[in-house]
């Protein structure tokens, strides 16, 4: 018998953890219908977020719209009745969803942030390279993180949070069905689900994006970036907005802090640096280099792409450097508990359990022999051992690293783009220690880079979906399967996109305006190529490709010469390009793809050592001042290197979240809730919800219209005379302002979507 004092100091039993649908309940999970919905999700989503990562270099998390999504599809599919056996999802095939669903965007970031780096430097990206690259850094990151789950997700539960997979994990179980409520363990049934979604937000958010970017950018409604040009003290100074949804709504769900920084560097270049340019420059009588004409005659836009450009790109490089080298001792730490947990897991990848059960590890190994096997011996990533050996290093490294981190820390603030750099940075300084500088080994180092950053950011992304699947108590290789589909099929569509959206936006600009007199040897040049798109139709001539490394200025630049060797073309790339008008008079919207220029002034800076190191050690200097003032000096780089135009829809987003919030707060009057909880309830908010829905709507809008800009450009040609004869929201005096009413009703539905979280909380 035991005293009261004995039973004091006796240690409680810990308490095992029961996940929503215990290991002992089977239902529906890996089933084909589901595979398919999340894979179609997967590349809608994986689209739209190559589509922002081109175009502000950043990303936001899908699971939780894929997951609302796939809730939504399969309830209403149930509703009909008795069709080919209708019924509703089970939370398990709902949780599929949302795992192959999430594999897109993981992808998209990595593919984007890196492999624009190749155009760029004035090489061609086929767009086999591209999916190549994209495939094997998606399984590389998933195999890599498949021995890892039960140290990260099962044994260290409760001390990892991964926020995004627990916030998904919640939503699936609000949205649970009959049967899986029924099949719910004990727990879970005391516990309930309080909340009720609706995929009302979502889907009206992507009609309403759909829509609004259609009617402005196709059917040349309104102006989609008003602009104000100041003279006077402020000359050449000048504020504009790019005054679309998906923009809206990423800067909402990233939020206002970050909006806010990145929309200081656009401030900081068009309203003080352009200015101070051309105020300091416009008494000059010779152009000042890399510029090619005079300053007095430089436009904002002129200014920007001669100067600001290369400070811009210095600020991001230095910050990502710099948020690597402040991330280093959460990596090491990140680092040694990763390989601890590694060696743990050995031998012990055979469960029983439905809930424990991974993919087996005589899987894995061989995936992880075949995937070295095909990247050591893939031409066209221009491979070598070394090469595949720092991609094993390398990937294995970040991949251990960013599936810890993203535990700590969540996906949002993993510094994958740290992660890259360092990568990127130490496989340069090898190559350059055995003098391998050719122009091939720039597509190596690339290619190392590129698979190492899509293997670290989809570790990551399988971490959290692992997460979500403990929590609900799903089947860990039925996952593993599901995202190693998804991933596959993801980039087998991103490749073909990323290559498309440069095409529609390529311009070819007659050499002999801006470069009379140029030619080379015809005799080296062996590769041929035509004009595309609507130039195309006008110049079917076939030319000589002439790749030239350095045209003077540093810069690399791809022309199209003719039999004599007499440079005809200037080639133009959509993506980082500097001309947007064609010799028609037609414009196109070039992508800037910050993240991309920061992977190729790294390559650049280190092989051939040519860039206006003057001007890029000024963009470094204002990330270090940062730094010493306490601000990420990375997101504010970015805005830097960005347009103004697209930082200010990000700061109105952030602000109406900022709005949001403030009234969401005072549904907690007097109770104890950390940060981290407020974020993972705002997260699944109605308005995160309708902002996803702008995101995908927008993007995929632009998409679509880039494609078929080519096929009907008379009828664009169309819509642009009418609309700037008889338009006075697209072409008259009050044009800018008029074109701020379109957008505002867009920011108010927002915002009155945001606040009824609030009133249906009270309900």
């Amino acid at each position: 018998m035991t005293t009261p004092a004995e039973k004091i100091s006796k240690p409680a039993p810990e308490i095992p953890f029961e996940p929503y649908i215990p290991a002992s309940v089977r239902l529906p999970e890996l089933t084909v219908r589901a595979l398919v919905l999340g894979t179609i999700l997967g590349m809608v989503f994986g689209a739209s977020s190559l589509y922002l990562v081109l175009k502000v270099g950043l990303t936001v998390s899908a699971s939780i719209p894929v997951a609302v999504i796939s809730l939504t599809v399969f309830r209403a599919w149930s509703k009909i009745g008795g069709w080919f056996g209708a019924r509703d999802a089970t939370i398990l095939e709902n949780n599929i969803v949302q795992t192959a669903g999430s594999a897109g965007e993981s992808l998209a970031f990595g593919l984007g942030a890196t492999m624009p780096a190749i155009l760029i430097l004035g090489f061609d990206l086929e767009v086999g390279r591209a999916i190549l690259v994209a495939v094997l850094g998606g399984f590389l990151g998933i195999l890599m993180m498949i021995p890892l789950r039960r140290a990260l997700i099962v044994q260290q539960h409760g001390m990892l949070k991964y926020p995004e997979g627990t916030a998904c994990a919640e939503v699936l179980k609000a949205g649970a069905s009959i049967e899986s409520k029924a099949a719910a363990s004990p727990s879970a049934k005391a516990a309930g689900a309080a909340a009720q979604l609706s995929a009302r937000a979502i889907f009206s958010g992507f009609g309403l994006g759909l829509i609004y970017k259609t009617a402005m950018v196709a059917l040349k409604g309104w102006k989609d970036v008003p602009e104000k040009v100041f003279g006077g003290v402020m000359k050449a100074g000048s504020i504009s907005a790019e005054i679309s949804p998906e923009l809206l709504g990423v800067g909402y769900i990233i939020g206002p802090r970050i909006a806010s920084i990145m929309c200081g560097g656009g401030v900081l270049s068009y309203l003080v640096l352009i200015p101070m340019i051309k105020f300091f420059g416009q008494g000059m009588m010779q152009p000042l280099a890399p510029g090619s004409k005079l300053i007095s005659a430089m436009s904002p836009s002129d200014i920007r792409k001669a100067y600001v450009l290369y400070i811009g790109a210095g600020a991001v490089a230095a910050g990502g450097i710099i948020s690597l080298i402040r991330s280093f001792p959460t990596l090491l730490r990140g680092l040694r508990a990763g390989l601890s947990d590694f060696k743990s897991t050995q031998g012990n990848n055979e469960a029983s359990v439905r809930t424990d059960r991974d993919l087996s590890m005589k899987f894995v190994a061989a995936g992880l022999v075949l995937l070295l096997v095909v990247i050591s011996l893939a031409r066209n990533l221009h491979m070598n051992p070394v090469g595949g050996l720092l991609i094993i290093a390398f990937g294995f490294l970040f991949v251990t690293v960013s599936s810890r981190l993203t535990g700590e820390i969540g996906a949002s603030s993993n510094p994958v783009s740290g992660m890259t750099v360092a990568t990127l940075l130490l496989t340069c300084l090898i190559f350059l220690m055995l003098r391998w500088t050719e122009g091939g080994y720039y597509v190596t180092a690339l290619s190392v880079g590129a698979i190492v950053c899509i293997a670290a950011a989809n570790g990551g992304a399988t971490s959290q979906d692992l997460k979500t699947g403990f929590l609900i108590g799903a089947t860990p290789q039925h996952q593993q399967i599901a995202i190693l589909i998804g991933a596959f099929a993801s980039a087998l569509v991103l490749g073909p996109i990323l290559l498309g959206l440069n095409n529609a936006a390529t311009v070819y600009v007659p050499v002999e305006k801006i470069e009379p007199g140029l030619r080379t040897d015809p005799s080296k040049l062996t590769k041929t190529e035509r004009l595309t798109g609507p130039q195309g139709r006008a110049d079917q001539k076939t030319y000589r490709v002439w790749q030239r490394p350095d045209s003077g200025d540093g810069s690399a630049k791809r022309y199209l010469v003719d039999d004599r060797g007499v440079a005809i073309w200037l080639v133009d790339p959509g993506i980082n390009g500097l001309f947007d008008t064609r010799p028609d008079g037609s414009t196109v919207r070039k992508f800037d793809a910050p993240k991309a220029t920061l992977m190729s002034y790294i390559i650049k800076g280190i092989f051939d050592r040519k860039l206006p190191w003057a001007i890029v050690l000024f963009g470094v200097m204002i990330a270090i001042v940062l730094e010493l003032c306490g601000v990420s000096s990375l997101a504010f780089a970015v805005g830097v290197y960005l347009p103004l135009s697209s930082s200010t829809p990000l700061f109105v987003g952030g602000f109406v979240r900022w709005l949001a919030d403030v009234h969401f707060r005072r549904q907690f009057p007097g109770q104890a809730i950390d940060e981290t909880q407020f974020a993972a309830e705002s997260d699944k908010s109605p308005g995160v919800l309708l902002a996803s829905g702008y995101i995908a709507g927008g993007a995929i809008a632009g998409i679509i219209i880039a494609f078929l800009a080519g096929a009907f450009d008379k009828a664009d040609a169309f819509l642009t005379k009418w609309s700037q004869a008889h338009n006075p929201f697209f072409a008259g005096p009050h044009a800018d302002a008029m074109s701020l009413i379109p957008f505002a009703l867009l920011v108010g539905v927002l915002y009155l979507t945001a606040l009824s979280q609030r009133r249906s909380a009270r309900s």
